[in-house]
């Protein structure tokens, strides 16, 4: 069992508050990823549930057992960091279970417990070195190895790819993605990157100043952002945002719509604008336009597409695609495009 109860958590150093009133639940099992930009509190957060830092009021519940009080270690959770934060002088085997040895599991036991992490893991072939003989994403399965051992109630990892180049990155990822579906385990994992977000959560957590905008799958954040936040900071490249007045919206303040509902033709269309930049990226082409009628955007084309800067072309967006918000970035009415009805 690992789920996890917040209710009210706030956290301020000195007069600077940095939690604003938190309130989430997270179910027994559950990949919940917490996103937002730095300086939205969401390492924070993490170490308040790890009991690495106190809530300033609240109250946290792992297995509906209050731990507000309650010592780190004594909490049944494991955290895995950026930084490896394993002793060199020890090897892959000695660090992975130098935290059961302290706390007095006989040694057959520990033994059993790194076989099988290191299984898990692919690291059969690396117990005998030390940390100096390791690339960076070995370092990395270690300290995740390091708290397998454990058999924890809840993981909770503090942007653990942060360190990585982008190939590791990717491969790490795949790997906790496949440690979390072995394990049936529940994990918390706090990201600035909405890729890794997207591509490893059950649910996303979206922190902005201390609060949560929105709680959701991944592609329900995606294709139903609860307001103008949520919908700028998922996605890459960013949603086009549009003032209602020149999309001719009079009831929306702002429009939204992604790069990839956007059509382009050196034909005709609804918005004439002229090539700014052209990002060629193989599998798509990203074009910045600017336009009269409705200022930048950005279009997403699947494949390559030959366009070149200063050339006049014609962008029509996808109606039943648009986005739309109040003037106080809310999402505007119901439906499954931002208040449009389905079938627009």
């Amino acid at each position: 069992m690992g789920s996890l109860q917040l209710k009210s958590i706030r956290k301020a150093f000195g007069g600077h508050e940095v939690l604003k009133g938190i309130d989430l639940e997270v179910k027994d099992g559950e990949f919940v990823i917490f996103v937002g930009p730095s300086g939205c509190g969401k390492s924070t957060l993490l170490r308040t549930i790890a009991g690495l830092e106190d809530a300033t009021s609240g109250s946290v519940r792992i297995d509906g057992d209050e731990v507000g009080h309650v010592a780190p270690a004594k909490r049944g959770i494991a955290m895995v960091f950026q930084s490896y934060a394993l002793y060199p002088h020890l090897t892959v085997k000695d660090n992975m279970g130098l935290g059961l040895k302290q706390a007095g599991v006989p040694r057959a036991e520990i033994d059993e417990k790194i076989a099988k992490a290191a299984g898990m893991l692919s690291l059969e072939p690396y117990l005998a070195r030390r940390p100096a003989e390791l690339s960076g994403g070995q370092r990395q399965r270690v300290a995740i190895g390091r708290a397998i051992v454990r058999e924890p109630k809840l993981f909770l990892f503090d942007e653990p790819l942060s360190n990585l180049d982008a190939a590791l990155r990717v491969n790490t990822r795949l790997e906790i993605a496949r440690l979390h579906r072995s394990l049936k385990a529940t994990m918390i994992y706090v990201t600035h990157d909405q890729v890794e977000a997207m591509t490893l959560a059950d649910k996303i957590v979206v922190l902005s100043a201390g609060r949560i905008e929105q709680v959701g799958s991944p592609m329900e954040l995606y294709n139903r952002p609860a307001n103008l936040f949520v919908a700028g900071f998922i996605g890459s490249p960013q949603m086009n945002f549009i003032e209602g007045e020149r999309f001719g919206d009079s009831s929306a303040k702002t429009v939204g719509i992604r790069p990839e509902h956007i059509g382009l033709s050196r034909e005709g269309g609804d918005w004439t604008g002229k090539v700014v930049h052209v990002e060629h990226l193989g599998a798509d082409t990203i074009v910045y336009l600017e336009t009269e009628k409705v200022g930048p955007l950005t279009v997403r084309l699947f494949g390559e597409h030959r366009y070149d800067p200063d050339e006049i072309v014609h962008a029509t967006p996808v109606i039943g695609a648009m986005h739309r918000f109040d003037a106080d970035g809310r999402v505007l009415g119901s439906g499954s495009r931002g208040g449009l009805p389905a079938d627009a």
